[in-house]
């Protein structure tokens, strides 16, 4: 045990600056798969075909292709037609596009689990779609897909390791390191897997404050 506490002494300013990457990693890749899965949900639930069709064929498309592939793509194709991307700017944008199929999906369910009644309703009352997009549909779906959508910055959290892969000193790449040149797996890989425990607790706490703190505006 005083090994291991006296390793783990040594071992954590490096780790902690992996950490520092991880995080810059998943809130860039949150918010552009937030923005962009918000925007292929609405053109799926738009009622314009071709929108909608455009959109399909996106999020499946990005489905099907591996995470990995998608940051390799970009990291290593792009330059050769032009457009060159640091690492991090790579791993935020490979993430960010990859996540935002299932962020669709997820923000599609919540928009299509809402009461036709209350669309009815709205339109009844001369609401344009956008306004009732903004004013009844969305209030409601947000906090129909607070569960899932946590899940998903969990998961990202999590994938933010893959950055590892184009270089990114995030913290799996550090620990992967330490742990080469020094040997002592099992001490590194125990911390590695704290430090990613520490981050994803409030996260998922935080979510849950937002579930009850929805639910109880609901019930009022």
């Amino acid at each position: 045990m005083q090994t291991f506490l006296r390793d783990a002494a040594q071992f954590l300013p490096l780790l902690l600056q992996g950490v520092k990457f991880t995080l810059l990693v998943t809130a860039g890749s949150l918010i552009l798969s937030t923005l962009l899965g918000l925007v292929w949900a609405l053109m799926r639930v738009s009622g314009i075909g071709w929108l909608a069709l455009i959109a399909k064929i996106v999020v499946n498309g990005l489905r099907g292709i591996p995470i990995l592939v998608q940051l390799f793509y970009i990291y290593f194709v792009l330059p050769e037609l032009g457009i060159a991307l640091s690492a991090l700017q790579a791993s935020i944008l490979g993430l960010g596009i990859a996540y935002s199929a299932y962020q669709s999906e997820n923000f599609r369910a919540g928009i299509e689990a809402v009461d036709h009644g209350q669309i009815e309703a709205a339109q009844s009352i001369g609401m344009g779609w956008g306004m009732m997009m903004r004013r009844v549909i969305l209030p409601q779906a947000v906090r129909i897909v607070l569960p899932p959508y946590g899940n998903i910055m969990v998961m990202m959290l999590k994938d933010s390791s893959q950055a590892s892969t184009i270089t990114v000193a995030e913290l799996t790449l550090q620990g992967s390191l330490i742990a080469s040149s020094t040997f002592k797996n099992m001490t590194v890989y125990s911390l590695v897997a704290l430090l990613y425990l520490c981050m994803s607790l409030p996260l998922i706490g935080f979510v849950g404050w937002l579930e009850r703190r929805f639910g109880k505006e609901t019930r009022r």
